[in-house]
């Protein structure tokens, strides 16, 4: 029987995007011709990006369900960047000829239909996703990723839900781990977790030799290419000693 990680996700994640839908509604129509803080992409692309990735999981419940899931949490976030490109097009086209109403409209329908499908939808149920197929519940888990990431990404930024932040914070730890498996260093994101990754001698006792510790914001900045190391080293949001601890090179996980 498989133990559910994310058992909390769907509410989560609904908290998180009700968050975002509520950011979105306080904009003023003159910010989202605003170029936002994502290379290329005006306010108004942002918010297009945001109904379409709230409206997913309601999207893909209408395709045929495939026979096994093929993708976990961690696989299915660092295959993102090869779909870069892919979803910049969407993205643009969506935003083309929305006026700010309708933009707000959208993102106010794809949580609402985010809603409706977490609360009748059983959490075991593979469904087919942009990149593979994967359990319900496993992709709600990228939902909260990326509510969390793009809220962070509006401006004022959303607090994140603290349910989402949690679930956001351990699903970019798991991609660390899946990109770059090992026991030569600790990253520790108190209060939510800490992880052993990058290949090396195994730690087994006392104080690792390597140690990374952060807050769970700095490092979903980090994760998701919002912050450089460099800039978290040097202004001590992160924490790095041993000399293998610069894992600049693992970043961004996004």
């Amino acid at each position: 029987m498989r133990v559910n990680p994310w058992a909390d996700a769907g509410v989560a994640c609904v908290a998180q995007w009700t968050r975002v839908a509520d950011a979105v509604d306080a904009l003023p129509d003159d910010r989202f011709d605003v170029p936002s803080g994502l290379p290329g992409w005006r306010v108004a692309e942002l918010v297009a990006h945001l109904a379409m990735c709230a409206s997913s999981p309601a999207r893909w419940l209408t395709e045929p369900t495939p026979d096994r899931a093929e993708a976990t949490v961690a696989e299915y976030l660092l295959c993102l960047t090869a779909a870069a490109s892919s979803i910049d097009e969407r993205t643009h086209s969506l935003a083309a000829g929305q006026s700010p109403a309708q933009l707000r409209a959208n993102v106010r329908a794809a949580v609402d239909s985010l809603r409706d499908v977490m609360l009748s939808t059983d959490p075991a149920l593979v469904i087919p996703t942009r990149l593979a197929p994967m359990r319900f519940d496993d992709f709600l888990v990228t939902r909260c990723v990326e509510g969390v990431v793009h809220g962070l990404d509006l401006s004022p930024a959303v607090e994140p839900d603290a349910g989402a932040l949690r679930i956001a914070t351990r699903a970019l730890l798991a991609a660390l781990v899946a990109k770059a498996p090992g026991h030569t260093v600790e990253v520790r994101v108190p209060p939510i977790a800490a992880v052993q990754c990058v290949e090396g001698p195994r730690h087994t006792r006392g104080t690792p030799p390597n140690v990374v510790e952060l807050d769970p914001l700095t490092w979903v900045r980090l994760a998701a290419g919002r912050l450089l190391w460099t800039e978290a080293v040097a202004d001590g949001r992160v924490r790095a000693s041993g000399e293998r601890s610069n894992i600049s090179a693992l970043l961004p996980i996004l």
